[in-house]
């Protein structure tokens, strides 16, 4: 026999529903079934969901910011018979007496977070799988793409804007190879070109060598080639001004990233 186990939320219920399955993963396959019955917001509301449950009996997990609600739900259930759990109250009373502050009580604010962080993580894959010139063909995707000379802080300045939520992809510049013709075919507004001195990329690359166990003595570590190397990135954001330029010397990832989301349209860095 299956049992309905009901799911009442100020939002939509999608994270109460997550716990719920994760806990009935500790079963062996009973049969349940998961109503939700959502945007839960006055009384009303609290009457009607719970005539439903009256209707036929089934379990009850609440997510109730408002405190008058829940107490609602826990008062009729108590007096119906109903087995009911309170999936967030007792956390936020006990937050809030850690904290010494009140809760907001604004419903909505869990599912907010809980999009936020989903979407950040869509963010994150996007970004790993366009590293370093991967599927240029899906560069119109992105929300930036940072591009510049091997070693310019590209991955870790996309990974960590990645982890604000926006979708970053970068592509090398490389001297004597031309850039990947999609790079040219999106929004040029949304490209932003990275410049680093020369000396500093030396020092940057020759340590990268050292610890890979390799003779820092090659071209990719010579001075004079890689001021040519420099020279010709900068050539090319010349001949591209709708490109945002920033110069990545000696700065942090985080300022740099900072930078890149206060200059360019469409980034809030907030």
């Amino acid at each position: 026999m299956t049992k309905p186990i009901y799911i009442i939320s100020d939002s939509t219920g999608e994270t109460a529903e997550r716990v719920i399955r994760a806990a009935l993963s500790q079963f062996y396959d009973e049969p349940v079934r998961i109503q939700r019955l959502f945007q839960i917001r006055s009384e009303a509301d609290i009457n009607q969901a719970m005539s439903l449950v009256l209707h036929e009996p089934g379990m009850v997990a609440y997510t109730l910011v408002d405190t008058n609600l829940a107490h609602i739900v826990s008062k009729i259930s108590e007096e119906n018979g109903i087995f009911a759990v309170d999936l967030i109250g007792g956390l936020i009373y006990s937050l809030s007496r850690y904290l010494g502050v009140a809760s907001l009580e604004k419903p909505g604010l869990l599912h907010r977070i809980d999009t936020d962080y989903y979407r950040r993580m869509e963010a994150v894959n996007f970004t790993v799988k366009h590293d370093d010139g991967q599927e240029t063909r899906y560069l119109h995707k992105a929300d930036l793409v940072l591009v510049g000379v091997s070693r310019s802080s590209k991955t870790p300045l996309s990974m960590y804007l990645a982890h604000k939520g926006f979708k970053v992809a970068n592509v090398p510049i490389v001297m004597g190879i031309a850039p990947p013709e999609e790079l040219f075919q999106i929004d040029q507004t949304k490209i932003a070109g990275l410049v680093i001195d020369a000396k500093r990329l030396v020092e940057i690359r020759t340590s990268r060598l050292i610890n890979m166990r390799q003779s820092p003595r090659g071209s990719y570590a010579d001075y004079q080639l890689v001021e040519e190397e420099v020279a010709f990135c900068k050539q090319l954001y010349r001949k591209h001004p709708e490109w945002t330029v920033v110069n990545v010397t000696n700065k942090s990832v985080e300022e740099s990233a900072f930078e890149i989301m206060r200059r360019m349209p469409g980034l809030d860095p907030n």
